[in-house]
């Protein structure tokens, strides 16, 4: 057998990310992700999917549900955004990166090993960086937007930090 033997069987994902087990917002809580799950599959009532999120406000340490809706708010926000030639790349600049604050968070959440752990949580902290300077631009773009683009601004600059701080640890 060549190679290395940790990569032919999976660890269950206790061992794999140990950090998940600490309190520190990096897994969701079952009660806080009832939108995206199904339900209790022994309840007696019918699953169903909701249209928003549940009513029950989400832990202010759950970052995998923040990031998810700062996703959100960011894809409704470029809805808004009137299309002509320069909007379209901010658009497109914007959407890409303000959802990958996410994705990447939601990677580092599932990695294998702190090292990787360490690289996605920086990547999803140069993400939100990004959708700062794009949102900046879109409020330039888009006097009529700045509002509302200053609001966004404020949740990634506080995505970006809190980020930041677990990169450091």
């Amino acid at each position: 057998m060549t190679g290395n033997p940790k990569s032919e069987i999976r660890r269950p994902k206790e061992i794999r990310n140990p950090k998940a087990e600490m309190g520190n917002g990096l897994s969701a809580e079952a009660g806080d992700t009832a939108f995206w799950t199904w339900g209790d599959p022994l309840a007696s009532e019918p699953m169903v999917l909701r249209d928003s999120p549940s009513p029950a406000k989400a832990s202010p340490l759950d970052l995998t549900e923040r990031t998810a809706c700062f996703g959100e708010a960011i894809i409704e926000f470029a809805k808004q955004i009137p299309q002509n030639p320069v909007n379209n790349r901010l658009i497109s600049q914007l959407v890409g990166a303000g959802t990958s604050v996410g994705a990447n968070f939601y990677e580092a959440d599932d990695a294998v090993s702190g090292k990787e752990f360490r690289q996605k949580i920086g990547f999803s902290r140069q993400e939100s960086k990004e959708t700062m300077l794009f949102l900046r631009l879109v409020a330039k773009a888009e006097p009529t937007l700045a509002p509302e683009a200053r609001i966004l601004w404020r949740e990634a600059k506080e995505l970006n930090l809190i980020l930041g701080a677990i990169w450091r640890k």
